[in-house]
């Protein structure tokens, strides 16, 4: 009983991401009722009604992170539609991706990597995880209870190899996962901290989840190189991803926060 979520709803930002309708899948599946906001309604609209062709009730909405005033308001909206906000699913991120053999990649070396690049990744992935969880903070706040979880990367841990994305593993390897992407990752973990330490003593409690490569259509020559630097063998898949959020937003975690979770078949034990 206590992994029950039934009648929990549970905001979900970057909805129109792929992970994120996973992640709303198994909380829908669950009992729960998921929100997927997104900058891109369109995305979130299209996440929402193939969960609701299997039957599960969804809401999408439309958000800019980067602005406070939005994140107040979609907080507002989801409680006024729906009569109670439970938890918040921080799923929202830029992750540059540079093609072998693009004009891009030379770019997306350290030594050269654009300021714009760097300051957009920091507003939408850290502000306005920022942003949006101080809204939801402050409704979780009057009720005494509410559950943060924030989404990392194994390269928030631990750098990129970045011969995974060429063919023959040359070193030193071209850039294909920019400073960007790890240094926000990296900085979730500690807001994770940040809260759990805060909230002390209140009902809010907040957590990272880490998660290593999901297979996404990558192609057979990246999953082979992945698999092998991986314990069990391979990359993990989209259905793989749900059931640890279903954990973390029911009372079967109550005596977690401030931890980081990693789902990574081992990248991170090697």
């Amino acid at each position: 009983m206590s992994f029950e979520v039934n009648g929990r709803v549970v905001l979900i930002t970057g909805g129109g991401g792929f992970l994120a309708l996973e992640f709303a899948r198994a909380l829908g599946r669950a009992g729960a009722l998921p929100v997927l906001a997104d900058i891109n309604l369109g995305s979130a609209d299209a996440n929402a009604a193939e969960l609701g062709a299997e039957g599960l009730e969804v809401l999408s909405l439309q958000v800019d992170l980067t602005k406070p005033e939005e994140t107040a308001r979609l907080v507002d909206t989801v409680i006024e539609r729906l009569g109670r906000l439970d938890g918040l699913l921080n799923s929202a991120a830029i992750d540059p991706k540079f093609e072998p053999g693009s004009a891009e990649v030379e770019a997306a070396g350290f030594e050269h990597y654009p300021l714009e690049q760097w300051n957009q990744s920091l507003e939408v992935n850290l502000s306005g995880t920022f942003l949006i969880t101080q809204a939801a903070t402050r409704h979780f706040l009057a009720q005494d209870r509410g559950i943060i979880v924030n989404v990392a990367s194994i390269y928030g841990m631990s750098g990129p190899d970045q011969r995974l994305y060429a063919e023959g593993e040359v070193l030193p390897p071209p850039v294909y996962k920019p400073v960007d992407y790890s240094v926000t990752k990296s900085a979730l973990y500690g807001f994770t901290r940040y809260l759990a330490a805060y909230f002390a003593g209140t009902g809010v409690r907040a957590n990272t989840v880490t998660f290593g490569g999901i297979n996404h259509g990558h192609d057979e020559g990246f999953r082979e190189r992945y698999a092998r630097r991986v314990p069990m063998g391979r990359m993990g898949e989209p259905a793989e991803v749900g059931g640890v959020m279903v954990f973390l937003f029911s009372e079967a975690s109550s005596y977690m926060t401030g931890s980081n979770v990693v789902v990574d078949g081992g990248w991170t034990a090697w």
